[in-house]
């Protein structure tokens, strides 16, 4: 039979087909093929009932993420606060870097909006991703949230993903109450969120297949090089083909149009700066050495 993995738990694999929940294990083979079955996976199964099947074959994937590990998503909503944890560009960047490497349309969720003394620091994130091209979704109306965001449910498979304590499961609830995720508060003492999304799960949600996953609070760029890291910069893309050399990293070179950009405001500089980050990261990054067979 073919379906979809909707949760992985313990060593079991819970999958959807025709309207049916299959619980099932991965056969030995996964572990020698150094394959991992991933929810989202499209995959090929066998099973006599409901709770003893295996998992026989995972067919291609069209994109993959490392943290949340889902596969084959469509959207990816970033769901980030603004305070309690504190806001940061850098963390949105690397999100935004993450899902345009993996080819996902990034959806931006300014949550805890309540919490701030008033709605500069809302505006001015709103207005410096809305240029690129970004979607921007800041409210605490519960039913504008949910006409905005189950526009886009109905697209595919869409992933909540973001730092701990950002609110993604508070929002979920809200979204659809009847889901009751389990929600935390912030460490004080890390001042981050204590994680209470365990496993990811893909949840039936206005037409489509939501997943809420475990919160974080760094990202690593393991699989994106320092040639690749520009293209992953909408603003940088639209602005490379005034630049004197064809392959300008936006660094040292003389006559770079992003840099001019970034002169003259039309290119936020906190972009810019993560950017030079970014890449200093990744060159310093050490190469991965695989044993011979």
């Amino acid at each position: 039979m073919k379906g979809q993995i909707i949760k992985a738990l313990s060593g079991f694999y819970y999958i959807e087909a025709d309207g049916r929940i299959w619980q099932t294990r991965a056969r030995g083979n996964f572990r020698n093929r150094k394959i991992t079955p991933l929810v989202g996976d499209q995959t090929i199964f066998e099973s006599s009932n409901a709770t003893d099947g295996y998992l026989l074959e995972i067919l291609p994937r069209k994109n993959e993420l490392v943290r949340p590990p889902v596969s084959n998503v469509d959207i990816g909503v970033i769901v980030i606060s603004l305070v309690e944890p504190a806001f940061s560009y850098n963390l949105l960047d690397r999100f935004l870097v993450t899902l345009e490497a993996k080819d996902i349309q990034p959806v931006i969720y300014l949550s805890k909006l309540d919490l701030l003394p008033d709605q500069a620091l809302a505006k001015e994130v709103g207005q410096v991703y809305e240029k690129i091209g970004y979607p921007v979704i800041a409210t605490e109306d519960v039913a504008v949230a949910r006409q905005q965001l189950f526009r886009l449910f109905a697209e595919g498979l869409t992933v909540f993903m973001g730092q701990s304590g950002a609110g993604k499961s508070t929002l979920l609830n809200k979204l659809v109450p009847e889901l009751a995720l389990a929600t935390g508060e912030i460490s004080e003492s890390l001042g981050r969120g204590k994680h209470t999304t365990r496993h990811v799960e893909l949840l039936p949600v206005a037409g489509g297949l939501v997943a809420d996953t475990p919160g974080f609070s760094s990202i690593d760029f393991l699989d994106i090089d320092a040639v690749e890291l520009p293209r992953l910069f909408p603003e940088f893309v639209a602005a490379a083909p005034k630049c004197k050399f064809r392959e300008c990293s936006h660094l040292h070179e003389p006559d770079c149009e992003v840099q001019r950009q970034v002169a003259t405001g039309e290119i936020a500089e906190s972009r810019y700066a993560d950017y030079q980050q970014f890449i200093e990261e990744i060159e310093k990054r050490r190469p991965v050495y695989r044993k011979k067979k």
